[in-house]
């Protein structure tokens, strides 16, 4: 007997929660997919708080489906609706203080490049107009490499708008021993620095040129990153002063270019790749994100963005197409929620997990 959606909700309308209602009445099941005798859905808690206490439900879930005739393997996924709680401030370990880093001054003279030492390859991803889902790209990227053995850091420098410190579900501040060296934070085995970790979430950054240069330079030159394999740097979309110091300063291995297939990305994503060629940075390939939509309820397939435009723009350049990437319900529910989709198991860590073994297999790490 094979199961079908409303079956397997009717099943879990029987799982009663101990604060009353069951998972089901309380609209808590997510992207219930049913592949033959395999079932996923997520689990979506009210608060992160709450997801905490719901791991025991999580396991019954799984149990209760697991049981149904037909069904050969359950995946669910826990994940919150609403951000988490930040954490209070920390004081300062002993010895050390807060980072005196006056964030957004001018950047200092320097001999040398920005480049920190022990790390192999800094690789920029970026893109020509902001919405395609570079950050999720990068941020699910550097996990997925990470659980390839590698030793990764990331580095959110999309200034005004810094998104990884919630995709990677971190929301500490950074300490520092002495007022100048940044020791950077971890998450799912990725080292991790952003503008995001040293300000108020809601607070806008109001900067011009200069204070974003002075800020990349503290990010790269004075955060502790050890020994990486590479260094991915999550750059804001566009062309502007960021980019080209990164580029400029910085040594960079090479670059990646994320667009969806629109003619409106690709119109934006060509400016992106030459401004790589003018500031003579490699481009490592393109990535296509959102390339399709798969129905969670019945299969079908829609290219609501349109379909092969940016493999057909990589052959056309010729240039290494990355691979296409679909718009997917799970990813954005675990950006959300701090664990990026890479972290777990399915078809989307799988694509991610592809995706890190060309660059691995590839030799471009």
């Amino acid at each position: 007997m094979s199961q079908t959606r409303d079956s397997i909700l009717s099943a879990l309308s029987a799982l009663t929660l101990p604060d009353g209602g069951d998972v089901v009445s309380r609209d808590m099941i997510r992207a219930l997919r049913v592949d033959g005798g395999k079932v996923s859905f997520v689990l979506e808690a009210e608060s992160p708080e709450a997801a905490q206490r719901m791991a025991p439900v999580r396991l019954a879930c799984e149990q209760l489906v697991g049981k149904l005739p037909g069904v050969e393997s359950v995946q669910v996924a826990l994940t919150a609706h609403g951000p988490a709680a930040k954490a209070p401030p920390k004081p300062a370990a002993p010895g050390g203080e807060p980072p005196s880093l006056k964030i957004g001054g001018h950047p200092t003279p320097q001999a040398g490049p920005m480049r920190p030492a022990g790390v192999k390859s800094i690789i920029a991803i970026g893109s020509g107009k902001g919405g395609v889902g570079k950050s999720t790209v990068s941020s699910n990227l550097a996990v997925a490499l990470a659980r390839e053995g590698k030793r990764v850091g990331l580095l959110d420098a999309d200034i005004y708008g810094p998104s990884q410190p919630r995709m990677m579900g971190v929301n500490k501040r950074p300490s520092s021993p002495d007022g100048k060296t940044i020791i950077p934070l971890h998450g799912h085995g990725v080292t991790l620095m952003s503008i995001g970790f040293m300000l108020p979430e809601e607070k806008a950054v109001v900067w011009r040129g200069p204070m974003l240069m002075g800020a990349l330079q503290q990010m790269l030159t004075q955060v502790e990153w050890g020994e990486l394999d590479v260094l991915l740097v999550d750059l804001p979309p566009g062309t502007g002063d960021v980019a080209m110091t990164l580029c400029q300063r910085s040594e960079v291995t090479g670059a990646i270019v994320v667009s969806t297939p629109q003619d409106v990305a690709l119109l934006d994503a060509r400016k992106a790749l030459n401004m790589f060629e003018m500031l003579k940075t490699p481009v490592l390939g393109l990535v296509e994100n959102m390339g399709v939509y798969h129905c969670p309820n019945c299969g079908h397939e829609a290219h609501i963005f349109g379909e092969g435009g940016v493999k057909a723009e990589a052959e056309k350049l010729g240039l290494p197409f990355l691979g296409s990437l679909p718009i997917d319900l799970d990813t954005r529910l675990a950006g959300d929620a701090g664990t990026p989709i890479a972290a777990g198991e399915g078809p989307m860590a799988q694509a991610y997990r592809a995706l890190a073994r060309r660059f691995i297999d590839g030799g471009i790490l």
